[in-house]
């Protein structure tokens, strides 16, 4: 694959690259760089999972190693679950991934954490940053933040370390990240291991703007596992206003997930109605809808019918 090829790989459905001459530098040096996501193993892989693990597959095909971390221990330090939960859950997302057919390495974060060196590495670490930023860190990540816990304070330092310590070159999440990511970043001086970020959009909850998909608001998510019915009758009844193109979730999965992972998209629709329209090219459809030519309920169906074709494969892997 062309230089030019890899770099459009990476880039797309990107929010930002911190920084591009960076990765360009990474591109140029190593044969095959690693990247790595971290995910808390907490309930089914949902739709806002899928986008960096699209995004992580992108990678594959631009060259690199792909590493994905299960953070257990991030998990419980988030109150995400007993650890008997987790231990539980870990399974699961093992198996998805590997039904999702992403080519990783799959890090399972309590098989290093504990280990002396790590440790001293987030003790170090901790020396250097304040309680608030720490906090700060954590608000698009922590479970009830107004609530903090000392362990959630710890959580940002350790996913630090991790990138240290898996010997990663690009770490790749959602925007949610970011500010954990900008500490490892400032922190160089005190991990000696620099590394480039990558951050993809989140895709909006289902129950309206303002919030991300999470499994915590309900009706707001979709899981890979979840029914066709209910697949259906979710995004049925999800925010999809009229022309509205700013936090519409059901524009961001057709862009984020369907159109990485399929050819197009076909709307059916009566002949009364302008009949079937074809697309190949997200911007075509958007400003369809933006114009008012898409009805949001023709694209509900066809998104509906676009996904599970994506996921079918997945759940059926669950029967």
């Amino acid at each position: 694959m062309l230089f030019e090829e890899r770099l459009e790989l990476i880039r797309r459905n990107t929010v930002e690259i911190i920084t591009e001459e960076e990765l360009l530098d990474v591109l140029e040096a190593k044969g095959r760089p690693v990247v790595y996501c971290g995910y808390e193993p907490n309930g089914p892989v949902h739709l806002g999972h899928f986008v960096t693990m699209i995004k992580l597959m992108d990678f594959d095909k631009a060259g690199f190693k792909v590493k994905v971390l299960l953070a257990d221990l991030h998990a419980f330090l988030n109150r995400k679950g007993s650890e008997e939960e987790l231990n539980r859950d870990v399974q699961l997302w093992t198996k998805t991934i590997d039904a999702i057919g992403l080519n990783a390495e799959i890090v399972l974060g309590s098989s290093f954490e504990f280990e002396k060196e790590y440790q001293m590495d987030v003790m170090r670490l901790a020396r250097g940053f304040t309680i608030s930023r720490g906090l700060r860190s954590m608000q698009e990540i922590a479970r009830d933040v107004k609530h903090a816990t000392i362990s959630q304070t710890w959580y940002p330092l350790m996913q630090v370390i991790d990138i240290k310590h898996l010997g990663v070159d690009v770490a790749e999440g959602g925007l949610e990240q970011r500010k954990v990511h900008m500490i490892g970043r400032d922190a160089v001086g005190i991990t000696g291991h620099p590394f480039v970020a990558v951050h993809t959009p989140l895709i909006s909850s289902l129950k309206g703007p303002g919030e991300k998909m999470s499994k915590s608001i309900p009706d707001s998510v979709i899981s890979v596992t979840d029914s066709c019915e209910h697949l259906q009758k979710t995004l049925r009844n999800a925010y999809c206003p009229e022309r509205v193109e700013k936090e519409n979730p059901i524009l961001e999965i057709v862009k984020l997930v369907i159109f990485p992972k399929m050819d197009g998209i076909v709307v059916e629709r009566p002949k009364r109605f302008g009949g079937d329209i074809s697309y190949s090219s997200y911007d075509k459809l958007e400003a369809d809808f933006t114009r008012g030519t898409l009805h949001p309920l023709d694209l509900k169906i066809a998104v509906a019918g676009s996904l599970e074709k994506i996921v079918a494969p997945i759940r059926d892997r669950f029967a």
